[in-house]
């Protein structure tokens, strides 16, 4: 009796591990939603997506995951004032357990899913705001890295004509101006980028 109760605990650890691992992975799968949304909040969620490096979807499943913080947001929707912000329709790509947390916390609490959306989004003005302010001050120490590069060639130059070209303080300098001139065009693509 023992050996027959262990092999029916084991079977149903295995199947119900099974299936967990099942339900795991299709949570991960990426799935497309529509949702009618403000410019600003499209706009939104592709700056702040931008300016930290990562995917929309990731930004989604990072707004959308936290089912508290979802359901106190839906309670504070004011259907009303929705209703009257313009909104275009827009797919994006997130994971079917966002999606899945989405549908029911927008069924739980009697709210459309694109106002629930629409006012997660704009939990990121504070977000983009201090990234606005920093990318700021990456454009202004970025001119400081540029006048240093400039003065670096300058300094090249006069070495080069009071030492010769093959002089190895000459060669030192030179090596040193081509790391620095690699970093400089890295981080004049980046600002660019987030723009």
């Amino acid at each position: 009796m023992t050996n027959e109760n262990n092999t029916d605990s084991n079977a149903k650890n295995s199947l119900f591990a099974g299936r967990s691992i099942e339900i795991d992975l299709r949570g991960k799968q990426s799935v497309r939603a529509t949702f009618k949304l403000s410019e600003q909040a499209i706009d939104s969620l592709s700056l702040v997506a931008i300016h930290l490096g990562i995917k929309q979807k990731s930004l989604f499943d990072h707004l959308i995951d936290d089912a508290k913080s979802l359901n106190d947001i839906a309670s504070s929707i004011r259907i009303r004032h929705f209703n009257k912000i313009n909104r275009v329709q827009k797919t994006f790509v997130l994971s079917r357990k966002t999606l899945d947390i989405l549908e029911l916390i927008a069924k739980d609490n009697d709210t459309p899913r694109d106002a629930l959306v629409e006012y997660s989004i704009r939990k990121l003005e504070d977000v983009i705001l201090a990234e606005k302010q920093r990318h700021s001050q990456r454009k202004e120490l970025f001119k400081e890295l540029f006048q240093h590069w400039e003065a670096g060639k300058a300094l090249l130059e006069k070495s080069r004509q009071n030492l010769g070209d093959n002089d190895p303080f000459c060669k030192n300098i030179e090596k040193s101006m081509s790391g620095l001139l690699r970093s400089v065009q890295e981080l004049s693509s980046f600002i660019e980028k987030r723009l």
